[in-house]
C-alpha cells in the first residue's frame, strides 16, 4: 500500500499520487483517518485579492478571516479532486492514522460586511492547481 496523507497535504499527495499511478500502474492512495473532518478551503488567488482589498478598504485592529464561509468533509474533499484528476481507482482510509481537527471553519462575516467576497468555487479552484500542477513537471515529480 502507498503511503497516506494527512489532511494539510492531501491536495499536493494525491495529484502527485494520480500522476505517478498512471507511469507506474501504483496501488491505491491512502488517506489518514475516516475522512469525517470538516475543513474550509479558499483558492490563492482570492486571499491575494482578498489582501489588497483590506489594504485599500480597512485599517481596523481587528483580525478579519480570509475564507469561504463554506466546509466539506475530507472524504468529499478526496472524492472532488479524484473526479477533477480523472481518478478512478479506490481510496482507501486508515482509521488507525488520526483524523485531526474535526472542523475547520473561520467567520467570514467581517471580510463580508466591509464588502469582500470570494470568487472561486472549490471545484473551480481544484481545476486550476490541477493544470497548474501538470504544467510545472517540478511539482509533478515531487
Amino acid at each position: 500500500m502507498s503511503p497516506g496523507w494527512q489532511n494539510e497535504s492531501l491536495f499536493s499527495v494525491f495529484l502527485s499520487k494520480r500522476i505517478k499511478a498512471e507511469k507506474a500502474r501504483l496501488d491505491t492512495p491512502t488517506g489518514w483517518g475516516d475522512g469525517s473532518p470538516f475543513q474550509e478551503f479558499l483558492y490563492v488567488d482570492d486571499l491575494a485579492n482578498l489582501c489588497v482589498f483590506l489594504m485599500n478598504h480597512y485599517s481596523g485592529n481587528e483580525t478579519v478571516n480570509a475564507g469561504t464561509g463554506k466546509e466539506l468533509t475530507i472524504k468529499a474533499l478526496t472524492e472532488l479532486v479524484a473526479k477533477v484528476v480523472g481518478f478512478e481507482g479506490k481510496i482507501a482510509w486508515d482509521t488507525s492514522k488520526p483524523n485531526g481537527t474535526p472542523r475547520k471553519l473561520l467567520d467570514v462575516s467581517k471580510a463580508a460586511k466591509l464588502g469582500w467576497t470570494y470568487r472561486t468555487e472549490l471545484e473551480d479552484g481544484i481545476r486550476l492547481s490541477y493544470g497548474d500542477f501538470l504544467k510545472n513537471p517540478m511539482r509533478a515529480e515531487r
